[in-house]
């Protein structure tokens, strides 16, 4: 028996792996973790990783494999916030503008511009140093710098479904434009918001990371990843795993979100809406 599209896709699947694995892990740190987040062994600084210590310790004998799974939590926390967020903002955005065009689109991408013109981690910076460390300032901070992107691929996509012919039908019929832009052009622009957002959570993840390095995330003695992989870099000739392990494990999780967004791009080929693939009625 041929198995569906998505079952044969092998970024999708090894990208579901890897991000389901690790969102069980956050969800179920209390019990994934071997030690408390906190506690300390001073006579095994620095322990290599064996089976009382599966990733070593740090400089306080703290158990890193537990470290990391509580900072799992706290990284996906800050992603799941800041993509939901950044995702409605611009979609929001980018169907008003795609939808009624003229003055309103030119008005909309303008300030969509002047967002795009600010380097994205700068402006971050800026927010946070402003705002002050924690969960919800560091996912305001990503909102502000994410949401264009959502902005512009929306209004591209509703450029072309608007043009439809079950859109111009609903039209014809009198209905209301927010009732064509949520009803009618909305769901069929699901499959890019969907690919965006799977692809927007590894960014938000090194987002965060590279705050929390630059010492602007969540403040020790909270177990985030880059403030471990920060805090390594002062150990690399004794214990070069803190920062090893820190960074292999963001790039392992952003491998996994971004293989998923790959192959959720392919399966869903937003592609299909210019060569007539959306919906009809």
């Amino acid at each position: 028996m041929r198995l569906p599209k998505a079952f044969q896709n092998t970024s999708l699947m090894v990208g579901a792996a890897i991000s389901l694995a690790i969102i069980l892990c956050a969800i179920f740190a209390p019990y994934v973790a071997t030690h408390g987040v906190e506690q300390m062994d001073m006579r095994n600084r620095f322990a290599l990783p064996t089976a009382q210590h599966l990733l070593g310790t740090d400089n306080f004998g703290r158990d890193l494999w537990s470290r990391m799974v509580f900072g799992a939590r706290i990284s996906l926390t800050i992603a799941i916030i800041s993509v939901v967020c950044s995702a409605a903002i611009g979609t929001v955005v980018g169907l008003v503008a795609g939808y009624f065009g003229g003055w309103v689109d030119q008005l909309l991408m303008r300030i969509t511009d002047i967002f795009l013109g600010f380097p994205a981690i700068v402006l971050a910076l800026a927010i946070v140093a402003v705002l002050g460390p924690g969960v919800l300032n560091v996912s305001f901070a990503i909102i502000v710098v994410a949401w264009t992107e959502y902005a512009r691929v929306v209004r591209s996509t509703t450029l072309v479904l608007r043009e439809q012919n079950y859109v111009q039908a609903a039209r014809a019929l009198g209905a209301s434009p927010i009732r064509i832009i949520f009803k009618e052009v909305l769901p069929n622009a699901l499959g890019p918001i969907i690919v965006l957002a799977s692809l927007g959570l590894g960014t938000a993840i090194i987002s965060e990371s590279a705050l929390s390095f630059l010492g602007f995330g969540l403040p020790p003695p909270t177990p985030t990843w880059g403030w471990t992989l920060s805090y390594g870099t002062k150990f690399m000739r004794d214990a070069p795993w803190l920062s090893i392990i820190s960074g292999a494990t963001i790039m392992v999780t952003v491998l996994g979100f971004n293989l998923l967004g790959d192959g959720l791009r392919d399966v869903l080929d937003p592609r299909q809406l210019s060569r007539g693939g959306a919906k009809t009625k």
